[in-house]
């Protein structure tokens, strides 16, 4: 079995070429064009209703806008008329006055016309007027007032005619539309990287050595789409940026020039990736207008790109060399592309990587450590034994005091705790918190109150030394000796008590041991 592939305008089928099986593949659809690749818009005007009186109105410009099919029959029919209407008029004046009868015979009757004796003669006289050939032999007499009058007429609405027909055909003649033909669009449109930027590229040409005076282009995107309100717009037109901000869109065409879009976040194709773009439907309009430097009217160029003719990771060819004593433009590599690496993401999906990647982390400088915190890991093992040692002791000593006692010794700490927050003055003027002790004595501050056990005044603490080092011992006593001092400092004198009894309640004074024994 064998099939062969034809062609049916510009989509393909699949025809099986075996008579006993035939079958047929899908054919593609046509994709319908908003405006051709002419720049001819595929739009038609219907159901115009009493709108179409408005085309009387501008006659001229109807008449310019048609076909020249139409215009030449146009043309041709109104003069036809024209001339057999009048030339009927000239032989009904020659009819009514008997001038037809007498044939030129009689040499003493006057016609209105001379030498006019039927309708051949007759359209021969307007002839000659109406286009001044003047040949002398048919001529008004004096005789004929109406001949005088409808000459006039015919003078009147001669110039009339020829100055609307033949300025219709001049102006149409004229028109910059052939002009805009040797005014070249790439085939395609690719979509490459430039400048490190994502950026759609069309390539626009001029074929004549005139120049475009003031040249500027444009671009619509034609798509499709639905608002959040829910409306449907079929074919909704947007504007893409080709240097309008930079001025970029003004165009010295004396080369060929590829046209630049760059996508970015105000594109609508910020979110097309290469994939996406085969599932999208969309059409690029693309309008250069300039003023034809030969006539100085205005011409206008458009063409159009659909989805399938935007080629993904794409560049043109060059086609500019240079020559002994000029530049070369070659044409036949204008439409030419070929393909450069080019991611197949979007710009959209590009900046959402690069915003989940961070930045590594800054290098910090290590803080040199303080002479006074050598050892930190010896100082803290220290700080934790003395404070759980002195706790236990301090502990141990307030359990052992009577209840009236143990309550003056708690009084006392906690008005000693509260000067220290306070900032009471210090012994040299200055003023000291707990913040400013080290963190031993902080712990130690219940056991810096004077607590009278066997006859002596204050609590003697002793620092025992866990390591080796002369110098570290000596310093943590000397920090250590002058807070005690500061907190001893303004501390009221001790109360003695002296312990005779076999229980502690027995050594207290009558007044103590009532107050105890009321409790």
């Amino acid at each position: 079995m064998s099939a062969i592939r034809r062609k049916f305008g510009e989509d393909y089928q699949v025809v099986n070429t075996n008579r006993s099986m035939t079958f047929s593949a899908p054919v593609k659809k046509k994709r319908q064009r908003f405006v051709e690749k002419n720049g001819r818009c595929n739009v038609q005007h219907g159901n115009l209703g009493s709108e179409t009186s408005r085309y009387i109105s501008d006659l001229f410009t109807t008449l310019v806008d048609l076909k020249w099919r139409w215009n030449l029959l146009i043309f041709i029919l109104t003069y036809t008329v024209a001339w057999l209407v009048m030339a009927s008029m000239w032989w009904v004046i020659a009819y009514i006055r008997g001038d037809l009868s007498y044939g030129g015979h009689n040499s003493s009757y006057t016609p209105c016309v001379a030498n006019v004796y039927n309708f051949p003669s007759a359209f021969l006289f307007f002839i000659e007027t109406e286009a001044t050939i003047g040949y002398g032999h048919r001529y008004i007499t004096e005789k004929c007032p109406e001949g005088i009058i409808l000459f006039l007429f015919q003078s009147l609405l001669g110039s009339i005619v020829d100055a609307f027909l033949i300025g219709c055909m001049f102006i149409k003649m004229s028109q910059p539309k052939k002009r805009a033909e040797t005014l070249m669009f790439s085939q395609d449109a690719v979509i490459s990287q430039r400048d490190g930027k994502l950026c759609l590229m069309f390539r626009v040409g001029n074929l004549r050595n005139s120049h475009m005076v003031s040249a500027q282009i444009r671009c619509k995107l034609i798509k499709s789409r639905q608002t959040p309100e829910g409306e449907f717009l079929p074919l909704d037109q947007c504007e893409l940026d080709v240097g309008f901000g930079t001025g970029a869109d003004q165009l010295f065409l004396v080369s060929p020039l590829t046209i630049c879009h760059e996508i970015n976040s105000k594109s609508p194709f910020f979110d097309l990736s290469q994939r996406s773009l085969m599932n999208d439907q969309f059409e690029i309009v693309v309008i250069l207008e300039g003023i034809v430097e030969t006539t100085g009217m205005t011409c206008q160029a458009r063409t159009s790109y659909t989805e399938d003719e935007v080629l993904w990771g794409h560049r043109f060819l060059p086609v500019m060399s240079l020559e002994e004593g000029f530049f070369r433009v070659d044409y036949s590599q204008f439409h030419n592309t070929f393909e450069v690496p080019t991611p197949p993401y979007s710009v959209k999906e590009q900046e959402e990587k690069s915003s989940l990647t961070s930045p590594n982390p800054l290098p910090v400088a290590p803080t040199p450590p303080s002479p006074l915190l050598r050892n930190s890991s010896r100082v803290g093992r220290r700080e934790r034994l003395l404070s759980a040692d002195n706790a236990d002791h301090v502990d141990d000593q307030v359990s052992r005091l009577p209840s009236k006692l143990q309550r003056m010794s708690s009084s006392r700490e906690e008005h000693l705790w509260r000067g220290l927050k306070t900032g009471s003055a210090l012994p040299g003027g200055k003023a000291s918190s707990t913040g400013d002790l080290p963190l031993s004595i902080q712990r130690l501050r219940s056991s810096s109150i004077p607590v009278v056990r066997q006859g002596h005044p204050e609590e003697q603490v002793q620092l025992l030394s866990l390591d080796g080092e002369a110098e570290e011992s000596e310093l943590e006593k000397h920090r250590l000796s002058t807070a005690i001092s500061t907190l001893a400092a303004p501390t009221p004198a001790p109360v003695q008590i002296s312990l005779v009894g076999s229980r502690p309640e027995d050594n207290l004074p009558p007044k103590l041991r009532r107050m105890n024994a009321d409790r």
